[in-house]
């Protein structure tokens, strides 16, 4: 199955020079313009929400940026299939010729991005013959697992849900494909790397043996506000200097609705104000993560003359010395 190349600068809307920070920039823009709670057209912000996602992965990791690099536009002119086993959606197969090419739809992640990105992909198992051999000889074998990543939003880790996912097989040999639809359960308190399993759905047994599995490797999305370490969560809230030392109520966001924080009085800069189970579910029934507030203190980019001269009398009056405190 052709695989289409996909202009990640061109879906952020940045140059292929663009820094770190600019890539970071541009995905949260548009990350929260097209976010599904958000975007007026809800299907299409959806779609587009997860080619925000898919471009960020790579553009936004190093190590995958500078891979994505090196394949340049003219990737399939110099690629070549992966040996197998290897990740991505090449043609797989379980020995002796039985072979077939594995498709999700549903997942959240495009073809070319499981191709050379995924982080799943492979089979489990080992070599064994083929069906009409292995038959012959009375041999019954379980049929090999196979992998694949799926995109998990932040909300559907706070309160699960259901995905509908299309599992097609397609022999090479005969270009005969058959399609599935499954119905996949998302548990509340999904985490990163986690793999859910939906039994019965690889490859085939062997001689009356049992079908392996499929297994959905979880990425969680990227979100605009919010970082994720383990069942917590962080966000940054940007104060001026003197929201920091006089103190401050501030709204911020939380995956169930924003809320009123207070900002006390002489707050520094990386500290974290913590609001009990505002994070994601642990996996123990009932309970939360934390969600932490970290203060960011911002200096105007541009000040006044007017401005200019109260920071001069507050320097000439305050006895403030940061390097002897």
């Amino acid at each position: 199955m052709p695989v289409e190349f996909k202009d990640y600068y061109a879906i952020l809307g940045v140059p292929r020079t663009a820094t770190d920070q600019e890539i970071k920039k541009a995905f949260r823009s548009l990350a929260r313009k097209y976010h599904p709670d958000v975007a007026k057209d809800k299907t299409t912000g959806e779609e587009k929400f997860k080619e925000i996602n898919e471009a960020y992965e790579v553009l936004g990791n190093p190590e995958n940026r500078k891979k994505y690099d090196e394949l340049g536009a003219n990737w399939n002119q110099r690629f070549q299939p992966p040996p197998e086993g290897a990740a991505g959606r090449a043609w797989r197969g379980s020995g002796d010729g039985e072979r077939y090419e594995f498709h999700f739809d549903g997942t959240g992640f495009s073809d070319f991005f499981e191709q050379f990105f995924g982080r799943s992909g492979r089979f489990g198992g080992f070599e064994r013959p083929g069906t009409e051999a292995g038959a012959e000889r009375g041999v019954a074998i379980r049929g090999q697992d196979i992998e694949s990543d799926i995109l998990v939003t932040l909300e559907e880790a706070l309160k699960g849900g259901v995905r509908v996912l299309s599992l097609q097989r397609t022999d090479p040999r005969t270009g005969e494909s058959t399609t599935q639809t499954l119905r996949v359960r998302i548990p509340a308190g999904v985490r990163d790397g986690q793999a859910i399993r939906v039994a019965g759905m690889g490859g085939a047994g062997i001689g009356g043996a049992a079908s392996g599995d499929l297994f959905l490797r979880v990425r969680l999305a990227a979100h605009p506000d919010f970082q994720v370490r383990g069942s917590d969560l962080y966000y940054t809230l940007d104060l001026a200097p003197w929201e920091a030392v006089l103190g401050t109520k501030a709204i911020v966001p939380t995956l169930a609705g924003r809320i009123s924080v207070t900002v006390p009085a002489g707050s520094d800069n990386g500290q974290q104000l913590r609001i009990r189970r505002h994070g994601l579910p642990t996996g123990e029934a009932g309970q939360h993560g934390d969600l932490y507030v970290v203060i960011n203190v911002r200096l105007p980019d541009q000040i006044t003359d007017k401005e200019r001269e109260l920071w001069k009398q507050l320097s000439e009056i305050s006895g403030f010395n940061p390097r002897t405190t």
